[in-house]
């Protein structure tokens, strides 16, 4: 069975994650992959009851951290490229801002476990991307408007990806095409 390709784009809310992929997966489509979308959602958390954005906690992260790996396991069994709009490092990265911006604290022991979860599953990813905060570009008319939460979780996923994909690329406004060059190269395999 021939390993599937992951193509995981991390990153704060309203900065261009899902316009990427978009454009991305159409050139998949086009060069005859099969492809899947997968992305980690928020809102079906606090559907579920769980606290996000700045009110996260470790329950709340755990959730979307496993919801994120089931949905991108359950992608292996019909497509051979997953391209994952807020892999499972985002979910820490929004705690952490979390915790950060309301001034509480959770055990060591248990974040220390979250991170190791993450650290596992991120070599999973084949090719990972981080969107850069840019503050000039409104907020989408869907996502939460605190620019202060939206900055401290740009920080926060940016620590996060250092410590646990550090060979990640940055993804701007600017370098689109080489970065779907980029991602083209990896889902052939030639960019591996």
């Amino acid at each position: 069975m021939t390993r599937v390709t992951k193509i995981a784009v991390a990153g704060t809310h309203s900065t261009g994650k899902t316009t990427f992929l978009k454009g991305l997966e159409e050139r998949l489509i086009s060069a005859g992959h099969a492809v899947a979308y997968v992305h980690g959602s928020a809102a079906e958390a606090q559907d579920l009851g769980f606290p996000i954005l700045k009110n996260h906690t470790f329950e709340s992260t755990a959730w979307l951290v496993g919801q994120a790996i089931r949905l991108e396991t359950e992608a292996t069994l019909t497509a051979d490229v997953i391209l994952i709009d807020r892999p499972v490092p985002d979910a820490l990265g929004y705690l952490i801002a979390a915790l950060r911006m309301t001034h509480r604290s959770i055990d060591q022991a248990r974040l220390g476990r979250l991170e190791a979860i993450c650290r596992a599953w991120t070599q999973e990813y084949d090719l990972v991307f981080a969107t850069q905060l840019d503050e000039s570009i409104p907020i989408g008319t869907d996502r939460d408007h605190d620019a202060a939460f939206r900055a401290a979780a740009d920080e926060a996923i940016g620590e996060i990806l250092a410590r646990l994909a550090p060979d990640h690329h940055v993804l701007t406004p600017q370098n689109v095409r080489p970065s779907t060059e980029l991602s083209m190269r990896v889902a052939t395999g030639a960019g591996r």
